[in-house]
């Protein structure tokens, strides 16, 4: 008997294209309302001029490679896509191996990820802080102020000068001082010193006391008072004394003997110092360290980059943490009872199983860079804003920020689209190569 010939089943959707397309039609109306439509009107937008009456063609485009300050949003672009997710991706691969060897990897992990529950406001009023100037402000300057002060001794007295009606003390280059006359034992010497306000003296300056004995001696005080008097030139009472202050005794150019000056302002030097002029060296009168100008031209982009790696780094730590627990541990044992260092198995084994999630991690934060607007110009200053100037940031102030030019903001958009477009075909067939495994 012949066995009866069933017909293959249809689909619904095959058989009614049109229930298909009634169930993607929501999708469809807002993917061509968000996306292409105004993908489409940017492009057609940045062939107008800024008031888009008149027709420009690429006018638009040759303006962005010709203007200085989008050249440089254009070069900063590509410092933060070659640099930013490079350090975040290897910094959250650290962490990820790092913390699975540690009985607090969990705390660690937490503390590092807190970042990304801040908003990108937030962080750049955060590191605007941390960055100040001031070392009294910004914390960052704190820290690089106690490490200099740590091996580079600060002046006390930075504002003090000679009292030039009062003193023989000449400025002799470099920041010193030098007397023109010669020291003689015997005869105290006299350094008055002015441009500090008595009550402005640092820590509790004793009252200066006049040098006597039958060597070489001299006093270092201030020689002003508060409510005046007294003679110029002449140790006063209630006058201070400037503790701390070198003074050397210098004979042909070279230095003989050094002493500083006690807490009564009094010094004594070694007899060799006899017939010697004293110098006060500059190093008594140096500003104080100020630190470093971190939103300077120079530092403000590596500065505004560090901000968004402290921000992105739990990101990249918390996904290669993910696929790091599906990591087959038997052949990390077994490269390990091979003779492998830790290294090699972390550099031979380990990364390359990670291979897979290192590229989402570094492809994602490639595009999020792209769209940085909201560090940068929010971190950095009004003055040193057009050395970190970037594409995304170039585009709201060609359109909005002052500059009304949307023809121009249009076309900085297509171009970012044309930059995303890349990666983008990058991570579309490394995904259809994963689906095909």
């Amino acid at each position: 008997m012949p066995t009866p010939s069933v017909e293959p089943r249809k689909s619904v959707t095959r058989s009614r294209w049109w229930v298909a397309l009634l169930f993607l039609l929501p999708a469809l109306v807002l993917l061509g309302a968000l996306v292409v439509y105004p993908i489409g009107y940017s492009i057609w937008r940045s062939l107008y001029d800024a008031d888009g009456s008149g027709f420009v063609g690429l006018d638009n485009y040759v303006d962005i490679f010709t203007t200085d300050s989008t050249l440089t949003a254009v070069r900063n672009t590509a410092i933060w896509v070659a640099v930013a997710p490079a350090v975040v991706t290897a910094l959250g691969l650290i962490f990820a191996v790092l913390t699975e060897r540690v009985r607090w990897g969990t705390a660690f992990k937490l503390v590092v990820f807190m970042p990304m529950a801040i908003s990108m406001l937030a962080a750049g009023i955060i590191f605007r802080l941390v960055y100040e100037q001031d070392p009294s402000q910004g914390a960052a300057n704190a820290v690089a102020k106690s490490i200099h002060d740590t091996f580079v001794s600060s002046s006390v007295y930075p504002k003090a000068r000679p009292n030039a009606t009062a003193s023989d003390l000449k400025p002799s280059g470099g920041g010193s001082f030098t007397t023109t006359g010669t020291v003689k034992a015997g005869t105290p010497a006299l350094l008055p010193l002015v441009g500090i306000a008595p009550n402005k003296l640092p820590g509790s300056p004793e009252n200066a006391k006049a040098a006597s004995g039958s060597g070489v001696t001299g006093t270092v005080w201030l020689d002003f008072k508060l409510g005046g008097g007294g003679t110029k030139g002449k140790v006063d009472t209630g006058e201070k004394a400037l503790k701390g202050v070198k003074v050397e005794a210098v004979k042909d150019g070279k230095v003989v003997a050094s002493a500083k000056s006690g807490a009564d302002g009094t010094f004594s030097l070694p007899q060799d110092a006899d017939g010697a002029r004293l110098r006060l060296p500059g190093s008594n009168f140096a500003a104080a360290y100020g630190g470093i100008d971190w939103l300077g031209p120079t530092l403000v982009t590596p500065s505004i980059i560090a901000s968004y790696v402290w921000m992105w780094a739990g990101f990249a730590m918390v996904l290669i943490a993910a696929g790091l627990a599906g990591v087959d541990r038997n052949l990390l044992e077994a490269a390990r009872v091979d003779g492998a260092n830790e290294w090699q198995v972390f550099r031979r084994i380990t990364v390359p199983m990670l291979a897979p999630v290192l590229v989402v991690v570094l492809v994602t934060l490639m595009i999020n860079v792209m769209k940085v607007f909201d560090l940068v110009y929010i971190i950095a200053p009004q003055p040193s804003q057009d050395e970190a100037n970037v594409l995304a940031l170039q585009l709201f102030l060609s359109s909005f920020g002052g500059g009304g030019n949307y023809g121009v903001g249009s076309a900085i958009g297509v171009i970012l689209l044309l930059l995303v477009l890349p990666v983008m075909y990058v991570n579309i067939r490394r995904l259809r190569k994963e689906r095909q495994r």
